[in-house]
């Protein structure tokens, strides 16, 4: 890339759930985050972004410049740690701990709960003698696709109630008015 980062084809991840599976994904290069279907949510160090999707979905991206001090260089990373935990009604969940390649930039979380506050926590990991470099952390909540899904039903529903009572009330006056006046005209 243009700042000294890998432009690999393939973003290796380990998702720490039943056994550590090992996966492959190709990068979302130059997703923007359009208002109308995305609200994005940045890190406070601005090197995280977390994309929420419509869809329920999240796409998270990031890059190395933005990173704090100190910050990591391509040659010393050896990849990325995401941990994430959200708030419930009652209690705290961990999400699945997933490891990232040194080649991604960005991760799809394809289910997120609706109506929960997730924080999103990435750090990279570099081979020592580097120190530790800070995570940067993101927390969002994602509008629940429940309520967005009865919103649209009732509309749909609402609309045509509407469209049904006119049709009734032009059936009922044409009733009134062509087959009851010539009755009453005998």
């Amino acid at each position: 890339g243009a700042d000294g980062e890998p432009d690999e084809a393939w973003c290796p991840y380990k998702v720490g759930a039943d056994g550590a599976r090992l996966c492959f994904r190709t990068p979302a290069r130059g997703f923007q985050c359009a208002p109308r279907g995305c609200r994005a949510h940045r890190s406070a160090g601005g090197a995280l972004v977390a994309n929420v999707l419509r869809n329920g979905s999240v796409l998270l991206q990031w890059g190395l410049r933005h990173w704090g001090a100190p910050r990591p260089s391509a040659a010393s990373l050896r990849g990325f740690a995401l941990n994430c935990s959200w708030d419930g009604t009652y209690t705290r969940f961990p999400c699945d701990s997933v490891e990232l390649g040194a080649a991604c930039r960005d991760y799809l979380l394809a289910e997120a709960h609706g109506s929960v506050r997730y924080r999103l926590c990435l750090q990279p990991r570099s081979a020592p003698p580097r120190p530790a470099t800070p995570a940067q952390c993101v927390e969002f909540r994602v509008e629940p696709a429940a309520m967005r899904d009865i919103v649209v039903a009732m509309t749909a529903v609402g609309g045509s109630i509407c469209v049904m009572l006119v049709f009734i009330c032009l059936l009922v006056a044409y009733i009134t008015e062509n087959l009851m006046s010539p009755a009453v005209a005998r």
